[in-house]
Parts: C-alpha cells; structure tokens; sequence
C-alpha cells in the first residue's frame, strides 16, 4: 500500500483522514446524499490480461463503479481499491494499474483514500468501492419510471462487445486497419463512464428512471422495468449500433441489434423521461459535449417487454445474468 501511496496525489481538504490509517475519514457535504456502489473485476471472468494492460484494468476498475454513480445522478467524491494480487504479478504491473486508475480519477475529481492489498495463489481480483453525493431531489432510480415515459439511451451500444469479440479470435487478433474497430477496441478497454451527463439529468429531475448499461440493453431494460413495476416497447430499428460494431457482427454473421442487446460492456445509460419534461431534456442534449442521446422506446402499464422490428414483435432478450436459475 506505501507504494500506491507514494503515487496518490495529495487528498483534497475534505478527506480528513487518507491512506495510511486503518480507515479513511471524509467529511460530509452539507444538504447532499452519500450514493455508494462497489464492483469487482475477476481475471478469467470479466478479463484476461492477454487482451488488456494493467493500466487498462486500472481504468476500467474504476469506470464501472463511477457508471453506476452516473446511473444515479452522483458527482463522484472517494474510492477505496481492493486488490488480490498472484504471485507473478509485478511491482511495475502494480504501479501502471495504479497510474491508470488514478488518471481517471482525476478526470472525474475522485480521491483514492485507501483500500487493501492481498497475495494469493489464484487470479487477479480487482475491487472499488466508490463513494459520490447528490442533493436529495435529484437522486436517480430505477424505480421512478412511469407508462408512458420515453426512453433514451446515450452514445451507441456494442461497442464493447464488439471489442471484445475482435480480441478474442482464434487465432490472436492483429491490430484493426478499420479505425472505428479500433475504437471498439479501445471502448472495450477503456470505457468512458457518463458522470456529467448523469448528473445533468438529475438536475431539476429532468429524467424519472435511470440504470447503466453495464450487461447489455436488454438487461437494463429489465432492471429498470421491473424496479417501476411496468413494461416496455421498444423499436429495434431506433436503437443506437456503434458504426465499427455493427460492421464487425455482420462480417461474422451476428445480428448486430441481437449483440446490442445482449452484448454488455457499453456503460451507456438508459433513462425515462417524461413527456412533460421533453423541452428540459431537449436542453439538456445541448450541454452533453457530443455524447447524442436516443429514443427508443417507450415504458407500458403491460408489464412485458417487446421489440419491434421489421418481421414482427418478440420479446427482447435480457442480456447477461451474473447467477442463472437452474
């Protein structure tokens, strides 16, 4: 831990206590909400070290912890790294999954304040704790949609899916010539959490309903849906494809709107609007810095979840599931 010490920059005033004791001390902001998430990335299960740098893993460890705070309207304030580390990792491994996390973090204003370091014999596991804070009436949930509220989703999906498809050809992949493969790649590897955008939907409780994509379109319509207690349509020929994906799937004879859905890794988020608040959102879409946003739906009071497209309605696929019913 004295190692990633010496890399932390010094703590902002409100961390009273940082590294280096048994616990972190920070102070509360005044009138504001603590939103707490944590997550954990397994080598073998959601990575392999052959397709990703420890300053990769650094990144995306944090990244998909600061998405779920985007998911509820948070501005990110301290984390906490959890890291069980094999035997054969190195001290320069250590310092660049250090670096590549802390160079996150302070893109997005995160204080790294502790943690703990473990040896083991098996793979690397990689824990964060994120902590953020948002004013009580602008907190997001997933369970303040409404029938009748719209759906949008932010940027384009399947692009970390897509990514990690490209890497994981038999035999190795060499690097793409198709620069928005490339950027599928990169996607995959370095995921851009939307911590403004989330926050600028929490603002005058502009969006009802939202969740991160983290396993797929499909699976956060499910999450969201069953939180509200309501259903959902959506129209299969609005959802947003990433350009190089799309390519990618068709090439190697997937459905491209099926590896949408089901694919995972997009950390996008997927929120309800209400109808009423369509001129807010609509101001709001001016301020996300090029990040478009999407309709592509709408929730129903029939609680089932159905896809339009060309050839007829079905039901939309959930995406992935962490523990499958036996």
């Amino acid at each position: 831990m004295a190692r990633i010490r010496a890399r932390v920059p010094a703590a902002p005033d409100w961390v009273t206590v940082g590294i280096g004791d048994d616990a972190a001390v920070v102070e509360p902001q005044r009138g504001t909400l603590d939103v707490l998430t944590t997550d954990t990335l397994v080598e073998g299960v959601h990575f392999d070290q052959a397709f990703v740098s420890p300053a990769d893993l650094g990144h995306k460890t944090l990244a998909v912890n600061l998405s779920d705070l985007a998911a509820m309207g948070a501005a990110p304030r301290v984390a906490l790294l959890s890291l069980v580390l094999p035997d054969a990792m190195t001290a320069n491994a250590l310092d660049a999954l250090v670096e590549g996390m802390l160079a996150l973090a302070e893109q997005h204003g995160v204080a790294l304040v502790g943690g703990n370091i473990t040896r083991s014999t098996g793979p690397l596991v990689l824990g964060v704790t994120a902590v953020g804070s948002v004013r009580r009436r602008r907190v997001l949930t997933r369970s303040g949609g409404r029938a009748g509220d719209e759906l949008w989703v932010s940027g384009a999906l399947g692009a970390g899916a897509a990514g990690l498809a490209f890497l994981q050809r038999d035999p190795p992949a060499a690097p793409a010539s198709d620069t928005e493969l490339t950027d599928c790649v990169e996607w995959y590897r370095r995921p851009a959490p939307r911590v403004r955008i989330g926050m600028l939907l929490g603002r005058n409780r502009t969006a009802r309903a939202a969740v991160d994509l983290s396993d797929g379109l499909g699976d956060g319509l499910r999450q969201l849906t069953a939180a509200s207690g309501v259903g959902a349509t959506v129209d299969g020929s609005t959802i947003p494809i990433a350009p190089g994906a799309h390519r990618w799937f068709e090439h190697n004879g997937v459905d491209p709107l099926e590896a949408a859905l089901a694919g995972g890794d997009d950390y996008e988020l997927l929120v309800a609007v209400p109808r009423t608040h369509r001129r807010r959102f609509a101001a709001i879409r001016k301020l996300t810095r090029g990040v478009p946003f999407t309709r592509i739906g709408e929730l129903t009071k029939a609680p089932e979840l159905v896809l339009r497209t060309t050839s007829g309605n079905r039901p939309i696929p959930v995406g992935y599931e962490h523990f499958k019913q036996a």
